[in-house]
């Protein structure tokens, strides 16, 4: 690979890390229920950050939004009300299926598609090639990777919320492959609204900063799913007293998991353009492996497989190997 390419490589490693710790905030929540800390992460990830970065760093975004048609928004404002769905339908699954099961589904799912599509769509000439079979190549074992990982907090988990035969698994297993289906909008977002870093390009933004001008679109529609379902759970559970008596520690958990998140999709989109052609495809399953092992690498330090038995540890293990496997192939074929 490129110089540039190595660099993007170790930018998507950066913005992996970031993701698989985005939720570790709210292990410190004390006092406030999860539907309080998500709408402050809703609010400071999908508004406050994004706008700011664009104003910051993209050349006169007014008038960039302002020079192009209707038309150039609709597809990353879809795709991210997509996403945002998505993202309310994960908690729900995970609740119902449990962690391993569910997270192999939606992750799973999410990762071959956001990969595979835009490089499909896109890039079809290549996909027939070399480096086309290296990608595929790399997916499986990457899918293969993420299921061998599930398995083992399978092990580590006992029981799931829902077992095959039991009542509701039916629906909470379409419930977990509609999420997936959904998931990689989030990056069919940035992949289709490029129109909109184009024009930031022509407006004097340089290319690497251009997405930023994506994200305020993108992650608008994402907006209302996240922020309507903690407002209807604050209602419903009658926890807006969570708020009352002056500012919690509680909030600074939302505004942390928010700053993580955001860091991690706004170095992403910077690390596509370092990657190359392909980085909206190659680079999306290179975010997803480092933040799968970052997620898996943080729950062994903090203490989440302490006590499993040794088989379970073995699986995990095994699991990350293939995530490190899958990387060096899906990088080789993104030369």
């Amino acid at each position: 690979m490129s110089a540039a390419q190595w660099f993007g490589l170790l930018l998507t490693l950066f913005a992996g890390l970031l993701s698989g710790n985005c939720m570790l905030p709210m292990k410190f929540a004390r006092r406030w229920p999860w539907e309080a800390t998500w709408l402050i992460f809703s609010v400071v990830s999908l508004v406050i950050l994004p706008w700011a970065l664009a104003a910051a760093l993209v050349n006169r975004v007014g008038a960039v939004y302002a020079a192009l048609p209707a038309e150039a928004f609709l597809a990353p404002l879809l795709f991210g009300a997509g996403w945002g769905i998505a993202q309310v339908l994960f908690g729900i699954s995970i609740a119902r299926l449990g962690l391993a099961l569910g997270y192999a589904i939606i992750i799973g799912l999410g990762a071959l598609l956001g990969t595979l599509v835009p490089l499909v769509v896109s890039h079809r000439d290549v996909a027939m090639t070399g480096r086309g079979v290296l990608i595929f190549t790399g997916v499986a074992i990457m899918l293969t990777g993420i299921a061998v990982s599930a398995r083992a907090g399978r092990m580590r988990e006992g029981a799931s919320a829902a077992t095959p035969g039991s009542q509701g698994y039916g629906a909470a297993l379409a419930l977990a492959l509609l999420c997936g289906v959904m998931a990689p909008m989030l990056n069919f977002s940035f992949a289709f609204g490029q129109p909109i870093a184009d024009a930031a390009v022509r407006m004097g933004t340089s290319r690497e900063a251009s997405g930023y001008a994506v994200w305020p679109v993108a992650l608008t529609g994402g907006l209302l799913p996240n922020v309507g379902y903690s407002l209807w759970l604050l209602r419903r559970n009658r926890t807006w007293s969570a708020f009352r008596g002056g500012w919690s520690p509680d909030l600074w958990c939302g505004c942390l998991m928010g700053v993580f998140w955001m860091g991690a999709v706004a170095i992403y989109g910077v690390s596509s353009v370092y990657l190359g052609e392909l980085g909206t495809s190659a680079g999306w399953a290179l975010f997803q492996i480092f933040m799968i092992m970052t997620a898996n690498l943080s729950g062994v330090l903090t203490g989440e497989w302490r006590g499993v038995e040794p088989r379970a540890m073995r699986k995990l293990w095994g699991g990350l190997a293939l995530l490190a496997v899958a990387t060096a192939v899906i990088a080789a074929g993104n030369r």
